[in-house]
């Protein structure tokens, strides 16, 4: 299917945002500025072109720091951070990196939460020239010991309380210094309190490897700071994923994909605005968490409110206390919003912009939380978003007011997607389902150091584009809107028909004792595979042998019989993985130990 039915559909879409946009155009980004222009000025075609600076991340906030001095760059623990300032802590801190021997092209190995620390971290390594190489301060020994190893790190960078995990894991790999930072070096005057909420920290261990952040920016005194001047194309990041094939990988993402990124959200989204404050819920070490939370709202002039952990019972406090215009998370943070015990009298007209990604979002989810969020006083709906960390993430978003149902919305400008037919580049006709390709100046450089994984999911086209083999199902309409179907992984096949997990969750989700649910497939001696379900009630609602007889009958007004699950499981909790998604994969492990090999 050619382009331009996508392109109108786009442009149709987008339309709106424009006018709603022009007030905020003079504090915009300039590649945005320079769109629009050449929207009036050509029209159609301009509206999927945006023009991307040939800089780094740290550049074009050096850049929004001149632009706003006096603006908020960031908020953590109650005290306020101003452009001007941060800009500075962010210089001092590069100071610092290469008071440590850091140089560019090197890998410094991140492994922090959302506090000040790793916000002003990863854009002084990139002011430097070197790589940031994110990695979850929660994450298996083996995990970091394998990301440091993978990154050639010397430098490791973690919170306090962690200094005997840090020290265990870097043993045997080529770091030579553990830098150890608090959520109290920035916040003077808060110990008690973060003591508080974040426990007691131990004594930090003697060993000639550990330095302490106050230590650390003490280098800044004896050595000046020299910016390293990068390109578009230059590394900036690298993240973690399973990638389309399984095997966990590093992501390399350059300074290009997630600049682009940010101008392609602010444009979409049309709700992220100078001025602004964003809930920075989702970690830093993430696609979504980074490149929207932390770098599109800081290139747009907004104030990241910087959240550490999640909880679901802070998160009322948090909505009510800080009052944000925009907030994202993965469909357990809007699922956690439901059950919120605090959220009575919590008043929503602040957001304008709600957005969900990271995990399909059922669209019994998404009425519920609309539900939800118009009993609050919002006069926004949950926009959803799709995309993968090989694209930094969102690359797809519900447009701001039109909702097709079942859609995850149009390509972000200058993005294309294309479905083809599956283990091939062939396209496929309009709502045919096939693997989801997406192209555009958001697509990793590759797998890092993994050139031959990299050539199974990074194809080159006649015309010289670059596509992305997302290892997705999906569909498109005539207009260019998508369609997610399902991770191609997750297929349960049961006597020749193919059953989705995601649709059978749907189903199940629909129920009104339902809070959430996951599908997986277990063996069967007939049918080769079954459906089997795990559910969360929601409060209320006690396990009953009437109760999942109702559940199971109230799927059938959704789903075909042979997809029905063959047997449910209620839970407490389901397991998630580190960023928050329903741990599927967990549940097929343990139910594989308890009844034998699938």
């Amino acid at each position: 299917m050619g382009d331009a039915p996508r392109l109108y559909g786009r442009w149709v879409a987008n339309l709106y945002q424009w006018r709603v946009s022009i007030p905020h155009l003079i504090y915009a980004p300039r590649g945005m500025r320079r769109a629009f222009w050449d929207f009036l000025q050509e029209g159609e075609t301009s509206m999927t072109q945006l023009h991307y600076p040939d800089g780094s991340m740290a550049e074009c906030i050096r850049l929004q720091s001149e632009r706003t001095p006096d603006a908020f760059a960031y908020e953590f623990m109650g005290r306020r951070v101003r452009f001007s300032s941060f800009w500075k802590q962010v210089e001092e801190c590069a100071a610092a990196l290469l008071a440590q021997g850091v140089r560019e092209n090197e890998c410094v190995t991140l492994c922090l939460p959302n506090i000040p620390q790793a916000v002003i971290l990863l854009y002084a390594i990139n002011a430097v020239g070197a790589l940031a190489n994110m990695v979850h301060p929660l994450a298996g020994e083996l995990e970091i010991t394998e990301s440091i190893q993978i990154g050639e790190s010397r430098l490791l960078v973690g919170v306090d309380r962690f200094a005997d995990k840090l020290l265990r894991v870097c043993k045997g790999t080529t770091v030579t210094k553990v830098l150890l930072a608090a959520p109290t070096d920035y916040v003077p005057g808060y110990k008690k309190l973060a003591a508080k909420a974040f426990g007691k920290v131990p004594k930090a261990p003697k060993d000639p490897l550990v330095l302490r952040w106050e230590t650390f920016l003490e280098g800044a005194k004896h050595t000046p700071f020299s910016f390293v001047k990068r390109t578009a194309a230059d590394g900036a990041a690298v993240l973690y994923s399973g990638g389309t094939t399984g095997k966990r990988k590093g992501i390399l993402l350059t300074n290009g994909n997630l600049n682009a990124l940010a101008l392609q959200t602010v444009a979409a989204g049309d709700c992220v605005k100078p001025g602004y404050r964003m809930l920075s819920v989702m970690p830093v070490f993430h696609g979504f968490g980074l490149g929207v939370c932390i770098h599109t709202a800081l290139m747009a002039g907004c104030e990241c409110i910087l959240i550490p952990q999640f909880s679901v019972s802070s998160y009322a406090a948090q909505l009510k206390k800080y009052q944000p215009n925009v907030i994202a998370g993965v469909p357990t943070l809007f699922e956690a919003l439901l059950r919120a015990k605090k959220m009575k009298n919590v008043k929503l007209s602040c957001l304008t912009g709600i957005f969900c990604g990271g995990d399909s979002l059922s669209e019994e989810l998404k009425n519920k939380v609309d539900a939800f969020l118009l009993a609050h006083g919002a006069k926004e709906q949950i926009r959803e978003g799709y995309g993968t960390t090989e694209c930094v993430t969102a690359s797809c978003l519900t447009p701001r007011y039109e909702y097709r149902k079942g859609s995850i919305g149009l390509p972000f400008p200058d993005m294309r997607y294309r479905i083809v037919e599956v283990g091939t580049d062939k396209e496929v006709p309009p709502m045919t389902e096939g693997e989801i390709c997406l192209s555009g100046p958001t697509v990793m450089a590759g797998y890092y150091h993994e050139p031959e994984e990299t050539k199974k999911v990074l194809h080159t086209d006649e015309e010289g584009r670059v596509w992305l083999h997302t290892g997705d199902l999906g569909k498109m309409d005539e207009d260019g809107f998508v369609y997610f179907v399902q991770r191609l992984k997750r297929l349960i096949i049961s006597s020749g028909y193919n059953i989705y997990p995601s649709q059978v969750e749907n189903a199940l989700n629909a129920h009104e004792a339902v809070l959430n649910s996951c599908v997986i497939g277990i063996p069967d001696d007939f049918r080769v595979q079954v459906p089997y379900a795990y559910l969360m009630l929601r409060p209320g609602y006690e396990e009953s042998e009437e109760l999942l007889a109702d559940i199971r009958e109230n799927c059938k007004k959704y789903i075909a019989r042979y997809a029905l699950p063959s047997g449910f499981e209620v839970r407490a909790e389901l397991p998630k993985t580190l960023v928050g998604k329903v741990a599927y994969r967990e549940l097929e492990e343990e139910y594989e130990r308890t009844h034998g090999k699938k």
